[in-house]
């Protein structure tokens, strides 16, 4: 199983166009890497390839990686994107891919009624973009010799869709993990997760690479910084201080944080937090990693 990150920052990237704060001032300098929105490449052969989320970044993001260029004058090795919920930072680019252009969409059935709600998703062409419900816990193919499982993990609504009262455990189709198989290999991937219940670290267990939320480093980082008003758990993210301690003793091939916020720590390679998360195990996504299992 080949995996390329394509982008390992959370909504807004890094820098973040309306934000000053250190890491983003760093980012424009050159001083640490910059980084596009969440977004993962995988594939069994090295020939056709899924997306995981479409980000808005997807243009760049497929400019960057030689192994989903065209092959020919409307030949693309992309099969299929699967969405892991409605957020913008996971559908908006789907809106780049319209250009006639066929894969399929596979999403769970709450998610796709998410898309069709939205009108302007009619420009992706019902007779090329095939969109494909799936059923929590049921493989399928979404390239040859790929198989992926989508699993229910604590979450919330999208941004757009929140009321008055915003329940942030979710559990159902709202937010998905993804779990890949191929070769006789198993990688999860997790962008976004509120809580490591039991059967959430049991299932994780035994993988050969996990791929997870690193939003925050820690609850209330965006509130300290003065960059906003809600905590990770509000937004529906666990921090990274906690992932370290409850994930600490359970048994993973690689480990990758993705999804980190502008304000992470870990988007400085220099980080006291980066050393700390790297002794602990953990590898801080890239944009352009290349995971082969």
């Amino acid at each position: 199983m080949r995996i390329i990150v394509l982008g390992a920052a959370a909504g807004g990237g890094l820098p973040q166009w309306n934000c000053g704060c250190d890491n983003c001032n760093a980012a424009r300098a050159g001083r640490i890497p910059a980084m596009t929105q969440s977004s993962v490449a995988v594939s069994a052969d090295g020939r056709s390839w899924a997306i995981l989320n479409a980000s808005p970044d997807i243009r760049a993001q497929l400019a960057a990686t030689p192994a989903l260029h065209p092959t020919g004058l409307r030949d693309m090795p992309l099969r299929s994107v699967l969405v892991t919920n409605g957020d913008i930072d996971h559908v908006a680019g789907l809106l780049t891919l319209r250009e006639s252009q066929a894969f399929a969409l596979y999403a769970t059935p709450a998610i796709h009624d998410v898309l069709a709600a939205n009108p302007m998703l009619g420009a992706l062409r019902a007779d090329l973009v095939a969109r494909q419900p799936v059923a929590l816990d049921q493989a399928v193919a979404i390239a040859p010799g790929l198989t992926a499982t989508l699993f229910a993990v604590p979450g919330k609504v999208p941004l757009y869709q929140e009321g008055a009262v915003v329940e942030t455990g979710l559990v159902g189709e709202t937010t998905v993990g993804v779990e890949l198989t191929a070769n006789g290999r198993r990688a999860l991937y997790i962008p976004g997760c509120a809580d490591l219940p039991g059967w959430l670290t049991d299932r994780i267990a035994g993988a050969d690479l996990l791929m997870f939320d690193g939003t925050l480093w820690d609850d209330d980082e965006m509130i300290r910084l003065g960059l906003g008003q809600k905590t990770g758990r509000r937004m529906g993210h666990m921090p990274v201080v906690r992932t370290l301690a409850e994930l600490k003793d359970v048994p993973v091939g690689r480990r990758v944080f993705v999804h980190m916020n502008n304000s992470n720590p870990l988007a400085d390679p220099a980080s006291i937090e980066t050393r700390e998360a790297k002794a602990s195990g953990w590898q801080i996504g890239r944009d352009g990693m290349e995971i082969t299992l």
